[in-house]
């Protein structure tokens, strides 16, 4: 498999909302050391949280965990979730500034070892495709060199977007950040 150009830090650097929508179409590539290639998977859904965001991690607090949140856009942000799954997100904003969006599904582009995918759920897709907080959090998703970076894809029109209400959070649940890819199997 070729390598797909990466997204550039800049990309990263806007409105939470604006990179949560324009991620559906891009590819997050993972380095699968057993087969010596990527895996190649195409972003379908994902979900934004900001700083003024009660479901933020970096809501209440610049420390510990959120911390991560107010560093360089592009950053990846793994975290643990009911003691048994890892979620993956993408730090957005200008440095300062608290955002990140959320992965919540993937469609298998390419995979080089025969071994199904279960990419459909945030922390379904952690556990496929072996992301954990030890190996990726705080990674430059804009690098290549990484074990995983979020590359160029295809621009969904915007009549292909649907964008509703977040699930899975108790707080702010109201709120229309959450974005997919119409009509899509592994939504």
């Amino acid at each position: 498999m070729t390598q797909l150009l990466p997204l550039s830090p800049e990309f990263f650097a806007q409105n939470t909302l604006w990179v949560a929508k324009r991620l559906l179409g891009k590819h997050l590539m993972v380095w699968d050391a057993d087969a010596h290639d990527h895996i190649v998977c195409r972003i379908v859904e994902t979900e934004a949280y900001t700083q003024n965001d009660p479901a933020c991690h970096a809501h209440k607090s610049t420390t510990g965990r959120a911390a991560t949140l107010y560093k360089e856009p592009g950053l990846a942000y793994v975290y643990f979730i009911y003691g048994m799954y890892y979620c993956l997100n993408v730090v957005t904003e200008p440095t300062g500034t608290a955002g990140a969006v959320l992965f919540r599904a993937l469609e298998p582009v390419y995979n080089p070892t025969p071994r199904e995918l279960k990419t459909h759920g945030p922390g379904r897709l952690c556990k496929a495709l072996n992301i954990t907080k030890d190996r990726h959090n705080e990674r430059l998703l804009t690098d290549p060199s990484q074990p995983l970076y979020l590359a160029d894809g295809i621009t969904y029109p915007d009549a292909q977007i649907i964008t509703t209400t977040r699930i899975g959070i108790s707080q702010a649940q109201e709120y229309p950040w959450r974005f997919y890819v119409d009509q899509n199997p592994w939504v």
